[in-house]
């Protein structure tokens, strides 16, 4: 009974450990697809409210559009793209590269999700995990989800890893 116990206990904490991350419902985005991207975050900032989630867009993922949030500002920040990409025929050299929510309030004792759609082009490798960093702002505090693995690192390992999504071939570009 005992060591059904500790190891109870222990299952406990890692899936606790586990659920503390920022993270999105996504697994898998094949290339040259639009997908919904739904960042869960699940607590605020050591016993403060989340007024502020900043979603980081990395290169490679185009014509991304947020969802307005009840309750929540949104503005995003444009900029220059390092790659030109073709989007429905048109040649894209700029869009989305950082998605703001701000101004509403997300307990530290309740979970929330933020979303947000894009096309991942095939300049993104198939069969990796791209990261995505998302900082969550309360009134001091913060979480900061931005630390990317190194090459053969486990992520799990980080003290506040990016969420990510691992990328899997698509259908050829158009």
């Amino acid at each position: 009974m005992k060591k059904f116990v500790v190891a109870a206990a222990m299952v406990a904490v890692s899936a606790t450990g586990a659920l503390a991350h920022a993270t999105f419902e996504n697994k898998e985005v094949a290339q040259n697809t639009t997908a919904k991207m739904v960042l869960r975050v699940p607590h605020g900032c050591e016993g403060e409210a989340t007024n502020v989630v900043r979603v980081q867009i990395p290169e490679g993922i185009i014509a991304v559009k947020p969802m307005p949030k009840a309750g929540w500002k949104l503005e995003t920040v444009t900029g220059a793209y390092a790659n030109t990409y073709e989007n429905h025929g048109a040649k894209v050299t700029e869009g989305v590269k950082e998605i703001i929510w701000s101004g509403g309030e997300l307990l530290d004792e309740h979970y929330d999700e933020f979303v947000f759609r894009g096309r991942f082009t095939d300049k993104l490798e198939a069969d990796k995990v791209l990261y995505i960093p998302a900082v969550q702002e309360c009134a001091t505090k913060a979480e900061r989800w931005i630390e990317i693995p190194a090459e053969g690192q486990d992520a799990n390992k980080l003290d506040m890893p990016a969420p990510g999504v691992k990328i899997i071939k698509g259908k050829p570009a158009h």
